[in-house]
């Protein structure tokens, strides 16, 4: 028998994609552009947020490596066998499967794509060191450079298209949020409310998406201790009177992220927790205030932080107060260069989506004890911020039960 290295699957007619080819080709056409400027031949990446963003196509890779290749004509993405045709299907542009009849198949392809000696771009945030000695002895490029800056620069500043499916992304994040707030009461357990969250924006998406796929949306809803960080996995406790809350919903529209977090409280809050929730609720106004073009990052931040040391809670912030959206998960992807954080100089532009999102965690033992965040949507314009998030935040609506 005879068992290739790759093959094309080109299974069924191409899929409907989240965005028109013309902004995949806008994308490339502005990838293909840096790549020549800095004298790159080819790129290869190897991230689901970058293979999603050049491709349309957000891949599975339970341990298999998967890459997509740009050169100045091509796009291709390389994919297992054992998606079929599904890569080619939910793809901008070319697909090839390799095998995996030979360990170093999926090098091979990437070698078929590029040619040897050539000067190629990398993620180099992303390849292990195992793969880099792979595509070194398998690839032979002549030169490696880094196009990790270039690709995370690129997504920072969105399309309208982007824009606008962000913007449905916060709306169901909304659809999730008043789902989990109508299932809040003493003896439900977090489980069960984080589940009702994600049921109505899993039926939202689809409403509003006929003909796409569906999958990673989830919830956080976190009370008492378990508000103290803002990634706590859900857990069976029931709730209590007087709890504190912590509710967080994520759709996921196609590898596009959104979120919407909000403190709340069951029944009733004590006098320690309003007066810690109230300073937070202040700090998420003053730092959307502060959103708008022409504001440096790290600025933003320090103006913060002044705020809170103002009122002695800077001592416990936890995290930094926002960050960038776009093609981003809570396993996959990042635009650090997007982050209100001290050591982040970055200047907000129009067109960037960013989110205000202070969070105080008083520890166990002392008065107010809980995480207290609230985390609402920008985007940036040509005259300030505009916040897409619509659920209400603070004591006046979320002490509920």
């Amino acid at each position: 028998m005879d068992r290739p290295r790759n093959y094309r699957f080109h299974n069924g007619e191409k899929a409907q994609l989240p965005f028109a080819p013309a902004e995949y080709d806008a994308r490339l056409a502005g990838l293909r552009s840096a790549m020549e400027a800095a004298g790159i031949e080819a790129a290869l990446f190897t991230s689901m947020h970058n293979i999603a963003y050049y491709s349309g196509f957000l891949y599975c890779a339970f341990g298999r490596p998967y890459g997509l290749v740009v050169t100045a004509q091509d796009c291709t993405t390389i994919s297992a066998g054992i998606d079929a045709g599904q890569p080619w299907r939910r793809c901008h542009g070319d697909a090839i499967t390799y095998t995996d009849w030979s360990r170093d198949n999926f090098w091979q392809t990437v070698q078929g794509l590029t040619g040897p000696g050539k000067c190629l771009g990398l993620e180099e945030d992303h390849l292990t060191l195992d793969r880099c000695r792979a595509l070194k002895a398998v690839v032979a490029p002549s030169e490696t450079v880094a196009i990790d800056p270039v690709a995370m620069t690129q997504r920072m500043r969105k399309s309208p298209a982007e824009i606008a499916l962000i913007r449905h992304g916060t709306q169901v994040a909304d659809i999730g949020g008043h789902a989990v707030r109508d299932a809040i009461r003493p003896g439900v357990r977090e489980i069960d409310i984080a589940m009702a969250g994600r049921d109505a924006m899993e039926a939202e998406i689809a409403k509003r998406f006929p003909d796409a796929e569906y999958r990673d949306t989830w919830v956080w809803f976190q009370s008492g201790l378990n508000t103290d960080g803002a990634h706590n996995p859900v857990t069976a406790r029931a709730l209590q009177p007087g709890d504190i809350l912590s509710l967080n919903t994520f759709p996921m529209i196609s590898g596009y992220y959104t979120a919407l977090e909000r403190t709340l409280f069951v029944g009733s809050v004590d006098d320690a927790s309003l007066r810690v929730w109230e300073a937070n609720v202040a700090a998420h106004d003053f730092g959307m205030s502060l959103l708008r073009p022409g504001a440096r990052c790290s600025d933003i931040t320090r103006q913060i932080n002044a705020f809170l040391a103002e009122r002695d809670m800077l001592q416990y912030r936890t995290f930094g107060y926002g960050h960038s959206f776009g093609v981003l998960s809570h396993y996959y992807g990042r635009e650090a260069g997007l982050e209100l954080r001290e050591d982040i100089d970055t200047v907000l532009e129009p067109g960037m989506v960013i989110s205000m999102e202070p969070m105080l965690t008083i520890p166990a033992g002392q008065a107010g004890a809980g995480g207290y965040r609230e985390h609402d949507i920008l985007v940036i314009g040509k005259d300030g911020a505009e916040d897409i998030t619509g659920f209400p935040y603070g004591p006046a609506h979320n002490v509920v039960g």
